[in-house]
């Protein structure tokens, strides 16, 4: 299907008002500062839930007391996300937001993991603690995650910890597990399958009405409250009108296979459905408009079983297959304006690229299917978007730090922040406040310490334990050493690509090769003529060292390092893997990554880059071609737009640093 989106006549009617929604109108309040923090991709999974059925009673904790349901560390290490740890994190994020007098919470996606509902019970009163000692209020935009599909199903996992330190498997009745009453779904654990409802996964109206009070409905304290389908406006509210037409069965849309229907269906349009939508627009403060924009798309399947994952539609599917919130998008922005509300936007997705211009060349370098390259907006959507007027957008989804801009054809801007995830490394969100004169200072909190990370890290050794014994594939048991969240997550994101993303995103002969070699081989490479094939090099390497066309490159090489202010020996100080990591660390946290990579390793990588670039064009064995490629991608990753601190001035779209 083409991602080529079609403009609805409404949205091209209000895009034509250009003047209208580009000229700010004076706000008489815009001298109060006001602070509100996005916090995406929690993944919130309660590790002290409590099954109300009694089905699992979870693992005793001598540290806390407790009962924990948490998934193994196995699990996690294959994970883009946390699953147990954070739990603590958000704890620690909500207490850092306390502390700087932060009242309004925006959750932009998977703020559940699956939406189960001892997970979605256990975020509820977490919530509604911070609400009632902090004054908080919550906003919550539904991602992928939560729901997993518009209406609920049977669902599971297969790797809780369970007692001994074997996985536990645990779904709901109606999974094929439950039905075939299977001893176990994994072979390599000796625990029978445990069946609860506690663990199906929820679909919007179940969520909906757990989180009713975080935005899902109208509550007294907001001073104005719709949602795309509300037939009434700012003159003529009032909570009672805005609770009648909020209720669940007035938020629901006909979505077909080829395309949005209602109004807006064609001909030939087939396979169509009533779905929810949960979008809304709230003004909690005065001046200020908060629009949570509920971006998942689930379209029907072709066999008429139920509906994809909206994972990798996003905006790309909005245009097509949710044109009234697309709409109301673009009227909300003028209406803003004529308001002289500041006006912003959150959602689960992305909004614009997310790797600093490069997706093409990830997809020329490892393939279009690789590195969530589906997750990207088309070119065509991210400009349709700017030219609603809106100009600044969260969003989340891709665990990413990142900052995005884009002009519509008309001169339009509109900033995207990727927000990180609390789940993943680096752990961080974002804390928006409103200044004067239409600006807005975006800044980057990161959490290096979180009370009780290692809380868990007792069940995690038995698991490492049990593992041992029996002879399974482990993870590094060092993580346990970790001296911090940060760490933590670091070390997570250093077993994901050892253990996922280097087999399944890199051609074998780049990943053999780069697994087999160390920066100084690597600059000394660089220096050789006529080298073999790169599959073949891993194979030939020990045969060169002997060749005297090994001892040649070796003098240039050092040259070039001493030229450059390094010995050779300090190249050798890292290796290909090193190489990787860092690979991820920047393309996942951007500027945040510096923290964790020595300013005399990237001067190394700059030298790398420039070497390998100027070899790529004669180079006929691919080492060049292939290893300049990613040191050229590091290099842009690691010079995006400012994606730490700055301030954005809503008038013209223009961003200048701050001070961190």
């Amino acid at each position: 299907m083409s991602l080529s989106p079609r403009v609805s006549p409404m949205l091209a009617l209000l895009m034509s008002f250009s003047s209208l929604a580009a000229t700010p109108v004076p706000d008489n309040n815009a001298a109060q500062e006001l602070q509100i923090a996005f916090m995406p991709d929690i993944h919130f999974h309660d590790i002290y839930a409590s099954f109300r059925d009694g089905a699992f009673a979870g693992l005793p904790d001598g540290v806390s007391g407790k009962h924990a349901t948490i998934r193994t560390m196995a699990a996690q290490l294959q994970s883009t996300r946390l699953f147990n740890e954070n739990y603590f994190a958000l704890l620690a994020a909500l207490d850092d937001a306390a502390a700087r007098g932060v009242k309004l919470i925006a959750l932009p996606g998977d703020f559940s993991d699956d939406g189960q509902p001892l997970h979605i019970r256990g975020l509820a009163a977490i919530l509604q603690h911070y609400s009632q000692t902090y004054g908080m209020q919550f906003f919550a935009a539904p991602g992928n995650h939560d729901p997993v599909r518009p209406f609920s199903r049977p669902a599971g996992k297969s790797d809780y910890l369970g007692a001994g330190g074997y996985p536990q498997p645990i779904y709901s009745p109606g999974s094929a597990a439950c039905s075939a009453k299977l001893p176990a779904v994994q072979s390599h654990t000796p625990l029978r399958t445990i069946c609860s409802d506690e663990v199906k996964e929820l679909g919007y109206q179940e969520i909906m009405a757990q989180l009713a009070p975080f935005g899902f409905q109208p509550q007294p304290d907001y001073l104005y409250w719709e949602t795309p389908y509300s037939s009434y406006s700012e003159l003529n509210y009032n909570v009672k009108l805005a609770g009648e037409q909020a209720a669940y069965s007035r938020r629901q849309y006909e979505i077909c296979r080829q395309g949005t229907g209602g109004r807006y269906k064609q001909p030939g349009y087939s396979q169509c459905s009533s779905v929810p939508d949960s979008s809304y627009l709230v003004e909690p403060v005065e001046g200020v408009w908060l629009l949570a924009i509920d971006a998942n798309v689930y379209i029907p399947q072709a066999d008429g079983k139920g509906y994809a994952g909206a994972g990798n539609a996003g905006y790309n599917r909005m245009f097509s297959h949710k044109t009234q919130v697309t709409d109301w998008i673009a009227q909300v922005v003028q209406r803003a304006a004529q308001a002289g509300k500041t006006l912003i936007a959150f959602s689960h997705y992305p909004m614009t690229e997310f790797y600093n211009g490069q997706s093409d060349a990830i997809a020329a370098q490892f393939g279009a299917d690789s590195f969530q390259l589906a997750r990207r907006p088309a070119d065509s959507v991210t400009n349709l978007l700017a030219a609603t007027g809106l100009k600044l957008h969260i969003g989340g989804h891709m665990h990413f730090n990142d900052t995005g801009i884009s002009k519509s054809a008309d001169g339009k801007v509109l900033v995207n922040v990727q927000a990180p995830s609390l789940a993943a490394y680096v752990p961080a969100y974002k804390l928006v406040s409103i200044k004067p004169q239409h600006k807005v200072a975006v800044q980057t909190v990161v959490l290096e310490d979180v009370p009780r990370y290692n809380e868990l890290f007792v069940h995690y050794q038995q698991e490492h334990d049990t593992l041992t014994k029996q002879g399974a594939p482990l993870w590094n048991k060092a993580i346990l050493t970790a001296k911090n969240y940060r760490e933590f997550t670091n070390w997570h994101l250093r077993e994901l690509t050892r253990q996922r993303f280097l087999p399944q995103d890199w051609p074998a002969p780049l990943r053999e090769a780069l697994l087999a070699l160390d920066g100084r081989q690597m600059l000394l490479l660089s220096q050789w003529q006529n080298l073999p094939p790169l599959a073949q090099l891993p194979a030939e390497l020990a045969t060169m060292q002997q060749s005297p066309n090994w001892q040649q490159a070796l003098k240039a090489a050092d040259t070039l390092a001493r030229d450059a202010g390094f010995t050779l020996q300090q190249f050798a100080g890292w290796s290909g893997f090193d190489l990787a990591l860092d690979f991820y660390r920047l393309r996942n946290a951007g500027s945040l990554a510096l923290h964790d990579i020595s300013p005399q390793r990237l001067a190394q990588y700059q030298l790398l880059t420039r070497v390998l670039a100027a070899k790529a064009a004669t180079d006929s064995s691919g080492f060049a071609r292939q290893f300049g490629g990613v040191f050229q991608l590091l290099q842009a990753f690691s010079h995006g737009e400012n994606d730490m601190h700055f301030m954005l001035d809503l008038s013209n779209g223009s961003l200048s640093g701050l001070s961190q």
